[in-house]
């Protein structure tokens, strides 16, 4: 079962219909979120987004990264060591012949990107994240 079924079978807090969904998302967005894409390297404003504040998730606003958490992989999407707790879900990804970890919004379901075991201390992870799939909010001076 690739992840799009997954998460369709999935229940979670915030469903919308296929339609309601392409209503509130771009086409980019939809195609990330709803549909397991993902964007093409280097072309999201979040990789070179600095200030502290939350990254979460641009379908549902949930929280999932903190800027704190932030780093440059080099790899052209914006990169984490760490979720904010609770703010994501994990499952196996077998597309394209190999065995991935994609990442999903715990509060709507919709796909993030995906962690990698290749990231800087302390936990070693690289939660590679589609920028598309992501809000970003200042925190408040």
């Amino acid at each position: 079962m690739g992840w799009s079924q997954h998460a369709k079978a999935e229940t979670f807090a915030v469903t919308h219909s296929e339609a309601e969904w392409r209503k509130l998302l771009t086409g980019d967005q939809f195609t990330v979120l709803r549909r397991s894409g993902t964007e093409r390297p280097f072309t999201s404003k979040l990789l070179d987004e600095h200030r502290a504040g939350t990254f979460s998730c641009a379908g549902c606003e949930q929280a999932a990264f903190s800027s704190d958490t932030k780093f440059d992989s080099g790899t052209g999407w914006p990169s984490f060591w760490a979720p904010i707790e609770k703010g994501v879900g994990q499952e196996t990804d077998s597309s394209f012949g190999m065995a991935r970890t994609a990442i999903h919004c715990a509060r709507c379901g919709g796909h993030l990107g995906h962690v990698f075991d290749d990231g800087p201390k302390p936990t070693g992870l690289r939660y590679c994240m589609n920028g598309v799939a992501l809000s970003f909010k200042p925190t408040a001076a």
